[in-house]
């Protein structure tokens, strides 16, 4: 919970205003139940982040989108990381049937959108003044990504 933390104290990478007890990351897997969750260690086991999928909806018809989350540990961003960690996440995605994976940024973090568009993800969608963190209105991006999966046409 600390790695996710810093993200809510700092920042728009964390959507909540006040930090979020331990008990909380329990609930963070209990929202990924039936998807991949992975929590990254140093070899000297020092947690350095995590990232899950869940479900986009919960409706069965929309079984074959996920959304993703993840957080790496401030000192431990710009080293791969990440993109190893989402890799990771569409490779066990695609295996359980997903594909499209939906990623929510706010428009306050231009590092995650950037991210995200470095790994293939496109705006599909911006909502304005949604949220209010520190005082300001942020807007949220929708980010997505089809996955290889996703080659026959939707109807």
């Amino acid at each position: 919970m600390g790695i996710f933390n810093h993200y809510i104290e700092h920042g728009y990478a964390a959507f909540p205003e006040r930090s979020m007890p331990s008990p909380f990351f329990q609930k963070l897997k209990e929202l990924s139940t039936g998807y991949p969750f992975y929590v990254g260690e140093t070899d000297e086991r020092i947690v350095v982040g995590f990232g899950f999928l869940h479900a986009y909806r919960p409706m069965e018809v929309f079984r074959r989108t996920a959304e993703v989350s993840y957080f790496i540990h401030p000192d431990h961003c710009m080293k791969g990381l990440g993109t190893q960690l989402l890799n990771q996440l569409i490779k066990d995605g695609e295996a359980r049937g997903i594909d499209t994976i939906i990623a929510t940024i706010s428009s306050k973090n231009p590092e995650s959108i950037l991210f995200h568009r470095k790994n293939g993800f496109n705006e599909c969608g911006h909502l304005k003044s949604v949220g209010r963190k520190f005082g300001t209105d942020f807007d949220i991006v929708i980010m997505q990504r089809m996955l290889s999966s996703a080659g026959e046409p939707r109807a």
